[in-house]
């Protein structure tokens, strides 16, 4: 069968509609078959809303002095939303409820502190799966393609270990639909990167799936349902399609030219810094993180983003996968 998105689908800023406003760094969403919505919160938790409603955020309640910055999330089988704390410090996988409550979920990896923790998915068999963009402090010293310190790691029955190391500033993951690979966004290698999955859990060698240049930095990734994977770029806020031939398509990008350039000149001569990313010019992106498809028929696509406080929306011509959080409740 041939991939069904048209090779000329594009849209532009215009397409797009708020979900929910008010937000606070929403990285990363969620979207269930409930038609319900969870983002993350910057200050410590996670916003839930329905399309159309009003968003309710719930923050810690245990009065840990521990600052939570909460990046990737996911939602656990027992109701309960884990996020990937991305402390200036620590890291580690933590839990939060309706009303809350805190609860460690991984602290440890291979018998050592976690250090700041990027992103998390919990399998279908209870595993839960975790990145590390990197060991440098601060993290920015890893904004470079010289530095490749990120990894993946898994909790299970077993314990907590790293089961694939040395990656360029390791960030989102996600399983393929066939259940046969795990993808990753290694993001200032600029790379989209694959492992055969195998039991264990563990991972066979690395497969470079795609390769950006410029200021095409990929973030957030997800899979459409006939196998294309959906890539959010910070710095050129960008979402390109890399096709299941291996082929790159622009789907929809707000840029700011001149800062993109000076962006991509900053990466070229290993000088990036915070300040250069902590803003995208003239672009209403806001620094597009993630993306999620979701809706009654997984054709609506929500975009989270690192530097604004709404998730914008668009419809997709073809449907999304329905990734390991679709089918579970929120309790």
């Amino acid at each position: 069968m041939s991939y069904p998105l048209r090779p000329d689908f594009r849209l532009v800023f215009s397409d797009l509609r708020v979900s929910a406003a008010g937000l606070t760094r929403p990285e990363c969403v969620l979207a269930l078959e409930t038609g319900e919505l969870i983002a993350a919160h910057g200050a410590g938790g996670y916003t839930h809303w329905r399309p159309g409603g009003s968003p309710r955020h719930v923050l810690p309640a245990d009065g840990n002095p521990r600052r939570y910055v909460p990046n990737g999330i996911a939602l656990s089988t027992r109701g309960k939303v884990l996020f990937a704390n991305l402390g200036s410090e620590l890291g580690g996988i933590f839990s939060i409820d309706g009303n809350g409550a805190v609860e460690p979920v991984v602290e440890t990896v291979d018998n050592a502190p976690m250090p700041p923790t990027n992103f998390v998915v919990e399998d279908g068999n209870g595993a839960i799966w975790f990145t590390v963009s990197t060991r440098m402090r601060p993290r920015a010293r890893a904004w470079t393609r010289d530095v490749a310190d990120g990894f993946i790691g898994v909790a299970d029955a077993k314990g907590s270990r790293i089961v694939a190391d040395g990656l360029g500033y390791t960030n989102e993951i996600a399983f393929s639909p066939d259940g046969k690979w795990l993808y990753v966004n290694e993001t200032y290698a600029q790379k989209t990167s694959r492992f055969s999955l195998l039991p264990g859990p563990s991972l066979g060698p690395k497969e470079i799936v795609c390769q950006y240049e410029g200021a095409d930095f990929p973030d957030g990734l997800c899979f459409d349902a006939f196998g294309g994977v959906w890539v959010t770029c910070v710095g050129s806020n960008r979402v390109i399609v890399v096709r299941p031939d291996g082929s790159t398509q622009i789907v929809l990008e707000d840029l700011d030219v001149e800062y993109t350039a000076y962006l991509a000149s900053r990466y070229a001569a290993r000088s990036l810094t915070p300040d250069d990313m902590a803003t995208t010019g003239t672009s209403r992106l806001k620094s597009v993180s993630s993306l999620v498809f979701g809706g009654p028929d997984r054709r609506t696509a929500y975009l989270g983003c690192l530097l604004g406080d709404a998730v914008l929306t668009f419809e997709s011509p073809i449907a999304g996968a329905p990734t390991t959080n679709w089918n579970r409740s929120l309790r």
